[in-house]
């Protein structure tokens, strides 16, 4: 995954199309509201490459997608509140379009000159961008000189901004490269899927089992030990035999979560206790139990402290750990002392040299509900997408980018 970026082409002069992911969270899905962004990460994660353009003097066509809007007429997805955030980040104008392409973008983006920045409109209002459509991929290629993709979080779509532009552009000889947010996940993933340092460690929450099966798979190829917790670990205590109760657990699953089991052997750790309670809720009364002991009233919702005395075990002298997934119902205060007190460890850990690189979605969540975010040696943008690369898949979006 050695890719070209930004610092391999000269944008002087040039006008650059970045695919950039401001899909980011806003206060109200009231079209009729003064809409604003609550909370703008994902934007200040895009300004190292940004700046490095601007500086470079180069102009700026923006793209990105937001929200999962029907249509067009979907207003309360219209990239208004997220130009008016990044004007006031990098204090200077950011010209809006009504549009994701057509006669007017067209006639803009030529006039553009450097250290002007242009944003297109949201680009699923373009019904031709989840299928990636050859003519709007066109219509995009033709704004830009320079392509840099810099959502790593949509990397692992074949859509008409991430990867259908990006192949018309190459085709017509025009660089194709990585931002410096991508180039970053790139070298921190990578490195867990290419050559990871041993020991190494897996550590995988959430719900389901069925979503990460293939990633377990691939898991057991590369890691020493996975350490399973959350929803999913219901599903292999159920596959060993032991009462789960009421709580969640996927019936369909249960063969594959038995053969896993028998392929990984003492590889795979699971829960030896688990915080329990009679109801799904935030004010329900939680106990401990050891896994023996569940009850057929009670459904888990987080690890216990015996667990995390078993992970910190294995844990310990880890040289590299990927985390992904928490290990309870963390968004509950009551539950989520098992997800909190690991990402504690793997703070502390990280602090020793150990490195830890947190997945994206639910995990980079709950570590930052933790005030531990800048603890970890790395937190991925891209939830689906760095799942998708530590399965061992093919992201189309960073296949197309221009070999280094």
């Amino acid at each position: 995954m050695n890719k070209k970026t930004v610092e391999d082409v000269d944008v002087q002069g040039k006008k650059v199309l970045v695919r950039v992911d401001f899909n980011v969270p806003l206060s109200s899905k009231d079209p009729n509201d003064d809409i604003t962004v609550t909370d703008d990460t994902r934007i200040r994660a895009a300004l190292p490459t940004l700046h490095y353009l601007l500086d470079r003097g180069a102009a700026l066509i923006l793209c990105s997608h937001l929200g999962r809007p029907k249509s067009p007429a979907d207003r309360q997805f219209a990239m208004d509140p997220v130009a008016a955030r990044l004007s006031e980040i990098l204090d200077r104008p950011v010209l809006k379009m009504d549009e994701v392409v057509g006669d007017e973008v067209t006639a803009v983006a030529a006039t553009l000159q450097p250290g002007q920045i242009m944003l297109l409109e949201n680009t699923r209002f373009e019904p031709g961008e989840k299928k990636n459509d050859p003519a709007l991929s066109a219509q995009l290629a033709v704004l830009a000189d320079v392509y840099v993709d810099d959502a790593f979080g949509s990397a692992h779509r074949a859509h008409a901004s991430t990867e259908g532009v990006a192949q018309v552009m190459r085709a017509e000889g025009k660089p194709v490269v990585a931002g410096f947010l991508m180039e970053k996940e790139l070298a921190a993933l990578g490195t867990a899927v290419a050559n990871p340092p041993h020991p190494y460690v897996a550590i995988m929450g959430g719900a389901k089992i069925s979503d990460k099966i293939k990633l377990i798979e691939n898991l057991l190829d590369k890691a020493d030990v996975i350490l399973i917790g959350g929803g999913m670990a219901n599903t292999f205590l159920r596959a060993k035999g032991y009462e789960t109760g009421t709580s969640l657990v996927e019936e369909d699953a249960l063969p594959e979560a038995a053969r896993l089991l028998e392929t990984a052997g003492d590889r795979l750790a699971l829960p030896i206790d688990l915080v329990v309670a009679d109801k799904f809720a935030a004010d329900a009364l939680a106990e401990i139990v050891p896994v023996e002991h569940i009850g057929a009233n009670k459904m888990a919702l987080d690890i216990g402290p015996a667990t995390l005395d078993l992970f910190r075990q294995k844990l310990q002298g880890a040289k590299l750990v990927v985390w992904n997934g928490p290990m309870g119902v963390f968004e509950f205060d009551r539950f989520a002392a098992g997800t909190n007190q690991l990402a504690e460890i793997l703070a502390e850990q990280a602090s020793q040299g150990t490195q830890v690189i947190i997945g994206g979605g639910d995990s980079a969540a709950a570590v930052k509900k933790a005030g531990l975010a800048d603890k970890m040696s790395h937190i991925s943008t891209g939830g689906g997408a760095s799942l998708e690369l530590l399965e061992g898949k093919t992201l189309p979006g960073i296949a197309v980018l221009d070999e280094a």
